[in-house]
Parts: structure tokens; C-alpha cells; sequence
């Protein structure tokens, strides 16, 4: 058939075809075709156009080497090296397709492929659909742009949008991370992924799971949320709102934060926590404790502030305003602790207090000496205004003891000598075996020494012609009774671990807590992105074409 025939009986078709279509739809037009030919019998109400094919439908073109036009239905079926493009951001490439002009979808299978300026995805068959710009597929697919390669078993692609949801067995990989989840939502132009339901972000240096997160693939930047952790060799980190900047190895958590040692068994607990992993530091508030598991029992550590930095051999803890301690036999309160496993010492300082047993100690500084090797206390200095008290067993008095600076060794954990020096007082409850008071003894010297049983005074041995006397209990009154300087401070006596905070941190907690109750009976809230995450695309717009 010539070519001005074509063209003639071409017109005639469009015009005739297009009054069989309803107001709403528009016909599909031909532009081209090298070939034009009607076999009744063999496809019946179908043109068959073959050599260069050239369609246009409302914006969409579509070449292929042949193509049956079903004028009628409006439809087409196209074969070989076919292509559709929508505008100059979308291409579809297949050995076959399919389109309906009226319905506005497209299929293509025979190893199809789908283009845009920032995506390419391959899979065995792809469904387009114009009315709500989406494509979707239902068998293995792959989608590469210039950082992230992704596989999965079935997706949906929203043109407008530039994003994939994928709901089955979808994997993200690239040079640093690999993510994996059965429920993603994925830009292609940002980078930025959406995980729901169990899923992991794994990489060289560590290993995250969420049930909720965000991540952004091209800053390496994550905000994560329900039962979520980061995990490297020797940490784990918790809570229940995780952001994560890789590139820094920083992470930041909030509300029910727990920080597993997992070398060292150590753990720290609070509502919020700042980790860089390359420097070894971290910082913790909001009812922070630090766990230390020593010989079978647990020292705590809290803070307002508690600053931990530095490797497990040269680890520095820093407790700052209102700091306390607690273990089964011993715990105390000041200002601040500082307390390093290089030097084996711990310090307390500003108003330090300790109960041993039932013994109270206090200064003007603390120094409690660590072994080493054995990874038990060693020692004690209570330096300048050294003041012991306990109360009596029986009665209702205090045995005190004074001096400027007190040392003491400890056995197994367990203070067992003291030797408290210079200007050294004593007012002290002598009972014989059955509880009997002998009498009080107060005196002075110059250095006094005290062995202890149990945590208990057994033996007072007082030095350099110490001056005083035994006094019967009616020969000592009330007011002479106590040492210049004494207090005593039962009421701040911190006797479980879980004494160790003050009334402000507990508030804290119970608030954060409420909150989380009613959120989890919400169903369906939408993610809160934190600010941080979403900088990238402020400072790095994407160009427009």
C-alpha cells in the first residue's frame, strides 16, 4: 500500500473510531506506521500496524516495531523493542505491551523496564496506571539509581511522588549498609527510606533493627522507633526513639534508654543519651544510673549528668549534681563523683557521705581505691573533717569517732580497719557480752585505731596519751553526748538501688511512662521525622528538569 493511501485511509480510521468513544476518553492516535493492514478473519476488529509504529495517547507515546489496534476498545497490543514515554521523566521498555485508552493502564512483560532520571526497575511483567500515575508489579523485581540497588518480590511505584512501596521481602543494598524489611516505603530522588514492621539496616560496623524507622540512604542519617536498637561489637543501645548519624558514629536516644556493655557488663540507663562510638564517649540524663557488675554484685552510679568516656581500660565516669552510689553493703550521695578504671579511683566530692554497713562516713573529699586485678575495693581516704558515726545497738546514743583524715582497707568488699588521725575525738557506747552498758567513753588523742567486724566497731585502740575517761551514762548529759560537727543523716540514707533517685528523676520517669501508655493505644499515627534527618533536602534541593 502506498504511502499517500496510508495517510488517506489512516484520517478516515481516526475519524470514524473516534465516535465510538465515550466524552471522557480520548482515542489513541496514530502518527506513524510503515505498514497499515485489516485481516478480519485472522484478528477481527484490529488494524494491524507494523514497521516504525508511532502512538500517541494523551501525552504518552509509544513505539514498537508491531502493533494490533483495536479501534473500538481503544485499545492496543504492541510487540518488539516496544517503548512508552510519559513527558521526558518516565520510560517503559518491553518486548510487549499493552494499553487501553480508555482505562489509562498499561501492561508490559518480556523483560520489562522502567526508566526515570533517578531509577531504573526491572522485573518479569509491570502494570502502569495513568489515572493515579502508579506502576506495580507482582514478581521479582530490581531497582538501581546512582546509590542503592533494591530487590523485592512485589512493589508499587508512584510517579508523582518518585516513590516505591514495597510490601514483601524487600532488601536495599549499597557500598555501607544493607536494609532489610517486608514493608518499605523508598523516594528515589531523596533516598529516603520508610521501614515498617521487623526490619534491619546492617553494615561493616554495626547492626540496627526497628519495627518503625526512618532512614535516609544518601546521609546515612536514621531516626528509629519501636522496639528498636543499634547494636555494634561491644554495645548495644535501646530506647524508645533512636537517631543515628553514621558518618559521625553518633547516636542520640530518647525515653527508656539502655546502653548494654556487652564486653564489660556494664549497662546505662536514662531518658536520654548522646554516643559517639569513634571517641568512646557518652552522655547520659534524665534518671541516668551506670550498672557495674563487680563479683557478683551491682554498683549504680547516678547523676542528673553522668559523662562516660574513653576505652574500658581508661574509662573516665563523671556523675555531677546530686551524684549517689549504690551497692548491697555500701552506698553514698555528694555533688559529684569521678571515678577511673586506669587509676582504680573514685572520688567523691562536695558534701560526700557514705553508709557502710551502719557506719556513716563523711568529709570534705572521699577517696575510694580500687584493685585492679581483683576488681574490688581496696582502700578508703576520707580527707580533712573525717567524721564516723553509727548509733548505738541498744540505746538511743551515737558512737562517734573524729579526726582530720580518716584511711581505711577493705577485705572481700567489707571495710575491716580504719585508722582515723590528728586531733582525734571519740564518744563511744561500751556494752560487755549481754548488752550492758559499761559506760560512755569520751575522749581525745592523737590517732585512733578501729577494726571492724561485719561492719560493725569490734576493737578502739587510741594513741599517744589520749586524754578523756569511761563515763557512767548518768554522769553524761544529752548535750555532751554528740561532737561538734555532728549530723546525722538517716533520712538521706540511700538503702536500695532504687533509692538511689531523688523525687525530681522519679517525676520524670512516671511522666515519660504515662506518655508512652497512651501512645501505644493510638493506632495508626503517622511517623515524626525528627528535624535533623530532613536538613539534607533543605541544603540539597532536587534540580528541576
Amino acid at each position: 500500500m502506498k504511502k499517500p493511501i496510508f495517510f488517506f485511509i489512516n484520517c478516515l480510521f481516526l475519524v470514524v473510531s473516534s465516535l465510538t468513544f465515550s466524552q471522557n476518553s480520548k482515542p489513541i492516535i496514530v502518527e506513524n506506521a510503515d505498514h497499515f493492514d485489516i485481516d478480519e478473519l485472522e484478528v477481527p476488529d484490529a488494524v494491524l500496524l507494523t514497521g516504525n509504529v508511532r502512538v500517541n495517547h494523551d501525552g504518552v507515546i509509544m513505539t514498537c516495531n508491531k502493533a494490533y489496534f483495536f479501534k473500538k476498545e481503544n485499545y492496543i497490543k504492541a510487540f518488539g523493542d516496544v517503548q512508552m514515554v510519559q513527558g521526558d521523566t518516565l520510560f517503559l521498555n518491553s518486548k510487549y505491551a499493552e494499553y487501553s485508552g480508555n482505562a489509562k493502564q498499561a501492561f508490559a512483560t518480556g523483560n520489562p523496564i522502567m526508566r526515570s532520571p533517578d531509577m531504573t526497575l526491572a522485573t518479569d511483567t509491570i502494570n502502569f496506571d495513568r489515572n493515579i500515575q502508579q506502576a506495580y508489579y507482582n514478581s521479582f523485581g530490581r531497582i538501581v539509581n546512582k546509590e542503592n540497588t533494591l530487590t523485592s518480590n512485589s512493589g508499587r511505584y508512584f510517579a508523582t511522588q518518585k516513590k516505591f512501596q514495597f510490601l514483601t521481602s524487600v532488601t536495599i543494598t549499597n557500598p555501607k549498609t544493607t536494609i532489610k524489611s517486608n514493608h518499605l516505603d523508598y523516594y528515589s530522588n531523596s533516598g529516603h527510606a520508610y521501614l515498617f514492621g521487623p526490619s534491619t539496616v546492617k553494615s561493616k560496623e554495626d547492626f540496627i533493627y526497628t519495627e518503625k524507622g526512618f532512614y535516609d540512604t544518601k546521609k546515612n542519617v536514621a531516626h528509629f522507633l519501636q522496639k528498636s536498637y543499634i547494636k555494634y561489637n561491644d554495645r548495644l543501645i535501646e530506647g524508645d526513639s533512636l537517631y543515628y548519624d553514621r558518618t559521625k558514629e553518633f547516636a542520640s536516644a530518647t525515653n527508656n534508654v539502655k546502653i548494654t556493655d556487652t564486653i564489660n557488663k556494664g549497662i546505662v540507663k536514662g531518658h536520654y543519651a548522646e554516643m559517639y562510638k569513634l571517641k568512646d564517649s557518652m552522655f547520659v540524663t534524665k534518671k541516668a544510673v551506670a550498672i557495674n557488675l563487680v563479683e557478683k554484685d551491682s554498683v549504680y552510679i547516678h547523676g542528673k549528668k553522668l559523662m562516660i568516656t574513653g576505652k574500658p581500660e581508661n574509662r573516665i565516669i563523671r556523675a555531677f549534681n546530686n551524684a549517689r552510689f549504690y551497692k548491697t553493703d555500701m552506698s553514698g550521695k555528694c555533688d559529684s563523683i569521678h571515678s577511673s578504671t586506669k587509676s582504680g579511683l573514685t572520688q567523691l566530692i562536695g558534701k560526700p557521705v557514705i553508709w557502710n554497713g551502719k557506719n556513716q562516713l563523711t568529709g570534705d573529699v572521699i577517696h575510694l581505691i580500687g584493685n585492679k586485678q581483683t576488681e574490688k575495693l581496696d582502700s578508703l581516704k576520707v580527707l580533712n573533717n573525717a567524721f564516723i558515726i553509727s548509733k548505738d545497738s541498744v540505746g538511743t546514743g551515737y558512737n562517734q569517732v573524729k579526726g582530720l583524715n580518716l584511711y581505711g582497707k577493705f577485705k572481700d568488699n567489707k571495710l575491716y580497719e580504719a585508722d582515723v588521725i590528728k586531733n582525734t575525738e571519740i564518744i563511744y557506747f561500751m556494752r560487755n557480752d549481754d548488752d550492758e552498758l559499761i559506760g560512755i567513753n569520751k575522749s581525745v588523742s592523737s590517732r585512733i585505731n578501729l577494726l571492724l567486724e561485719d561492719n560493725k566497731i569490734d576493737a578502739i585502740t587510741q594513741y599517744e596519751k589520749p586524754d578523756g575517761d569511761l563515763y557512767p551514762e548518768k554522769d553524761l548529759p544529752e548535750n555532751a553526748r554528740k561532737l561538734r560537727g555532728f549530723v546525722w543523716r538517716e533520712s538521706e540514707w540511700i538503702t536500695t538501688k532504687d533509692s538511689i533517685f531523688p523525687d525530681e528523676e522519679n517525676e520524670i520517669d512516671a511522666k515519660i511512662q504515662a506518655k508512652k501508655k497512651a501512645e501505644m493505644e493510638k493506632k495508626n499515627v503517622p511517623m515524626k521525622v525528627r528535624k535533623e534527618t530532613l536538613d539534607y533536602d533543605k541544603n540539597n534541593p532536587t534540580p528541576k528538569k
